[in-house]
């Protein structure tokens, strides 16, 4: 096992840990998702050799060829895959049949192509909505005041489990600066929850900003170079 790579899950735990400690929250509480774009496939079995078995991919292609190269691996078909990437119609059917999850529906007509193409022998795909939450230009994502129309709208589909929220904010100068962006997720996630639509799961945050994410309230961290290292 790469011992570099079991050291960096332990101190990416740890620091989880700490800020749960800090803002009164259980670590169990937020689930960590290995981003294993650009990576080998090498890199994702020492990782799961050393525990961690969620991995995200932001290339759907590439993400599909390692989940058809793990599930050919009996020792680690339990891994949970999810597509964390911008979505185009043309991708929609690898996600639908090869992905768990999918954190970047930002569109009914994504979700509607998931829905369709979801295979039914497969449990319902676990949907998050993108949003961007705050404008940044050339980010994709619905906007904060359209996401609760577009989480009921999902919420209705077949062969879907909408889950909840996701964020990419713009790289943040500071702490500060950092935790008002997430601040503003979880505000926008409790006002979509307070409206009757059920969600359980608010992924922000990442290597730079994982501590203010988790303050603010993030249950699932999206952790790449802290991982693996510099792409």
């Amino acid at each position: 096992m790469n011992n570099i790579l079991q050291e960096r899950l332990l101190l990416v735990r740890e620091r989880i840990a700490v800020q749960c400690a800090a803002s009164g929250r259980d670590p169990q509480s937020v689930e960590l998702l290995a981003v294993s774009k650009t990576f080998p496939l090498s890199a994702v079995l020492e990782a799961y050799q050393a525990g961690q078995t969620r991995f995200g991919e932001n290339y759907i292609q590439e993400g599909v060829e390692k989940i058809l190269a793990c599930r050919a691996l009996a020792v680690c078909s339990d891994i949970e895959w999810h597509c964390i990437g911008p979505i185009q119609s043309n991708k929609t059917r690898l996600v639908a049949e090869h992905f768990d999850w999918v954190h970047s529906v930002d569109r009914l007509k994504i979700a509607q192509r998931l829905s369709e193409q979801r295979p039914a022998g497969m449990p319902p795909l676990q949907v998050c909505l993108q949003v961007n939450i705050d404008g940044g230009a050339n980010k994709a994502g619905v906007a904060p005041a359209d996401a609760l129309d577009l989480a009921r709208q999902v919420a209705v589909l077949p062969r879907l489990k909408l889950r909840g929220l996701m964020t990419i904010p713009e790289p943040a100068p500071d702490y500060a600066t950092a935790l008002a962006a997430h601040q503003a997720a979880k505000a926008l996630w409790d006002r979509v929850c307070n409206a009757g639509v059920a969600m359980d799961t608010l992924s922000l945050g990442m290597s730079a900003d994982l501590e203010a994410a988790v303050a603010a309230g993030s249950t699932m961290v999206r952790v790449g170079s802290a991982l693996f290292g510099a792409r």
